[in-house]
């Protein structure tokens, strides 16, 4: 047998970092046969784009990467074009929906492209040693041969680089704009280059660990440069985070967030296909908000409290079960809310999924982002453990008291999130790629809406539970659209939500760092308020004129798959959608829905 020595190897091929093969490559990415795919309908065209995408982001997943994005935008440009060629008007109902879909979805990524590239250009001064540590993983993904005294060079230069951006970030923290290059730091800029520094960190430690130990030349020439730019890097990060920003390691209490501004917000609504500006959506929150507060004086005046509903809503407050009771308060209300859906006939339940739920405790940590509970098949319940602060543990409880809870489990489970998921696992799967919180949240708020119009609430008490989770809705809208625009600080989304909702300190302070640093889009907040009011004008369109019944109308939502709500209703309309069709329902039709 033959052993091929590197020198043998590095004869025959040998692709450096910051060279390219002299070897002709072939294209990346071939678009499949987009009419060979539609030949039964665009389930199959769907199901290769998802899968294509996620095979291309999992194999360019270096993110601040310029080569990336251009592929990315390489294969996108390919989908559009593609796409384009295929016969819309031969395709039916279902399938035109699904090519619209389709359709949205790549000009969204495309401009969200181009929105990601201005965003590096805000960070790109403070991070030129990055294009060189993106090409050492593209150069490894392309499983080209390297020459170890080489590499080790080129990170040796690569650690003096970062020593000198530190450097000039720091000449320009005390003196100022650098002269020479003007650097300037905003706070908001550094904080995301920090981000993207550990980013840095964790893409060079997984290529240094694909040679480690399996080369030995490699690991005698590289371990020390590789440790030496690992440390550099570190303290560039931990500086920018630290000195530039003004938050400490193992700070988790400090709120920070990135406001996108309003053309990306733009580009959000245009993905969701709502035909409503930012500014137009605070206007109806506010409407809402309108109808919410009407409502609790109602409430407020009913418990005795006059005017004065923060009394009264203190009062609900302090209506929560002992620690340890909490689980069974929630399948109590659980089963409640099943049994009243299905005396009035509201939709199908599946026995499988009232059966298959799972509930489990959230964690103290867990609870410092989400105060409340979170669901699907498994509902997260949050309430006070042992280990927290006796303040801490009054607000947990005063937030899941019970009438706050019975107004949110029947969101979390059965007909909300946990019944929505049990859906879409069995009908129109190809369309997970579409998914919208405007369609998932929106449809749990929305049930919100209808069992309120329907008797759900039994008391006054009841009343101001369920106003107090539709006031929060109403001020989501608000305040991350506030905060998005640059019109709200992390502060004052805070004190908007205490002021003008009545939350506990700490609840709305973990609501905050929800929206703004949990990792959900711009619009996620949006969404169930809005969502929920996409569905209430189509149940008013469908259900109120008799053309379906709750039941038929609900199921079959249910059967669609989560898509943007305008779509839904092109489907339950029966509308033949045109090959150019935008956002254009103006859904919203007064405050309180109505």
């Amino acid at each position: 047998m033959r052993i091929l020595t590197r020198s043998f190897l590095a004869a025959s091929v040998l692709w450096l970092p910051g060279q390219t093969s002299a070897a002709p490559q072939d294209p990346f990415y071939v678009l499949p046969d987009l009419a060979e795919l539609s030949a039964d309908g665009m389930r199959d065209v769907v199901q290769r784009y998802s899968t294509d995408q996620r095979v291309l982001q999992r194999f360019w997943d270096v993110s601040v990467s310029a080569q990336r994005r251009r592929q990315e935008g390489e294969f996108l440009e390919a989908w559009r074009a593609g796409l384009a060629r295929l016969d819309f008007d031969g395709l039916g109902l279902d399938d035109r929906i699904g090519w619209l879909l389709l359709q949205n979805r790549l000009a969204y990524e495309l401009q969200s492209l181009e929105l990601e590239q201005a965003r590096w250009a805000e960070t790109e001064a403070l991070m030129t040693f990055a294009p060189t540590i993106a090409e050492l993983q593209e150069t490894r993904r392309a499983l080209a041969p390297i020459d170890p005294p080489s590499v080790a060079a080129r990170l040796d230069v690569l650690r003096g680089e970062v020593d000198d951006v530190h450097e000039r970030v720091r000449a320009c923290l005390q003196d100022g704009i650098d002269a020479d290059s003007g650097l300037r730091v905003p706070k908001l800029v550094a904080n995301r280059a920090a981000g993207q520094v550990r980013d840095l960190r964790r893409t060079l430690q997984d290529w240094f660990r694909y040679y480690d130990g399996y080369d030995p030349l490699f690991s005698w020439w590289c371990s020390e440069p590789h440790s030496a730019l690992n440390g550099a890097l570190d303290r560039y990060a931990r500086f920018l985070r630290e000195r530039v920003v003004g938050v400490q390691e193992g700070d988790s209490d400090t709120i920070l967030g990135d406001p996108i501004g309003r053309e990306a917000l733009l580009v959000e609504l245009e993905r969701e296909m709502i035909a409503y500006t930012p500014e137009e959506l605070i206007e109806i929150a506010n409407s809402e908000f309108e109808w919410c507060d009407q409502e609790m004086l109602r409430a407020s005046r009913e418990l005795g409290f006059r005017d004065d509903w923060r009394a009264a809503l203190d009062h609900v407050k302090g209506q929560h079960v002992a620690p340890g009771e909490q689980p069974e308060l929630i399948r109590m209300l659980a089963w409640e809310a099943i049994d009243f859906l299905e005396a009035r006939e509201l939709l199908t339940i599946p026995a499988f999924a009232k059966s298959s739920w799972r509930m489990q405790m959230m964690s103290p940590e867990r609870q410092k982002v989400n105060p409340y509970f979170t669901g699907g098949e498994t509902i997260s319940v949050s309430f006070p453990t042992s280990g927290m602060s006796h303040g801490d543990k009054l607000m947990s409880m005063r937030g899941n008291n019970v009438h706050f809870s019975r107004a949110t489990v029947h969101h979390e489970l059965i007909p909300g999130h946990h019944l929505q998921q049990y859906m879409t696992a069995r009908y129109k799967t190809h369309r997970r790629p579409f998914g919208t919180p405007f369609w998932g949240e929106g449809w749990a708020l929305y049930w919100e809406m209808l069992l309120w119009d329907e008797g759900f609430p039994k008391t006054p008490e009841d009343r101001v539970g369920m106003l107090f989770w539709r006031r929060h809705r109403c001020a989501r809208i608000v305040f991350s659209l506030g905060f998005h625009l640059g019109e709200m600080t992390p502060r004052e989304c805070i004190d908007f939500l205490v002021e003008r909702v009545g939350h506990e300190e700490r609840n709305a302070t973990a609501e905050v760092r929800r929206s703004v640093q949990g990792g959900y889009g711009p619009l996620y907040q949006v969404a169930y308020m809005m969502g929920g009011l996409q569905f209430r004008a189509l149940h008013a369109e469908l259900v109120g004129s008799g053309k379906m019944t709750n039941r038929a109308f609900h199921d079959a939502i249910l059967r669609e798959g989560s898509i943007p709500v305008e779509m839904v209703r092109a489907k339950l309309i029966g509308t033949m959608p045109a090959r150019d069709a935008r956002a254009s329902w103006r859904f919203y039709v007064g405050n309180g829905g109505r």
